[in-house]
């Protein structure tokens, strides 16, 4: 029982490659997507905020209405938690900034790590 209850519970992290690349996305659950806020793609109106999510190969749009955390800023790693409306457009419920200035998502570091060889 727990098992399931557990595996009902998870989130699954995606970079916005992974996205595009998937072909059998779940609309209707629930994930986080992971990167980098693109700088210069950070639009406020009133208590909505837009701005992209990339993995330095590919980007997704990203909607929230909520106050970000004080660490979010552009150029900087973020997570979005909330739901897909397609494979260019995120809606989030919430937005995760990480503490650590340096942090790169797993998915990010690979791309430039892979380029830099």
């Amino acid at each position: 029982f727990s098992l399931v209850v557990l595996r009902d519970n998870i989130l699954y992290f995606l970079s916005p490659t992974e996205i595009k690349n998937s072909e059998n996305l779940d609309y209707s659950k629930k994930i986080r997507v992971g990167g980098m806020v693109k700088t210069g793609s950070v639009s406020i109106n009133n208590n909505e905020i837009n701005f992209i999510i990339t993995d330095l190969s590919n980007e997704i749009f990203v909607t929230f209405k909520g106050t970000v955390p004080n660490l979010f800023s552009e150029g900087k790693g973020v997570v979005a938690e909330g739901k897909l409306k397609d494979k260019k457009f995120f809606i989030a419920k919430r937005i995760l900034a990480k503490h650590d200035e340096n942090y790169m998502p797993p998915s990010a570091e690979k791309i430039l790590n892979k380029d830099a060889k």
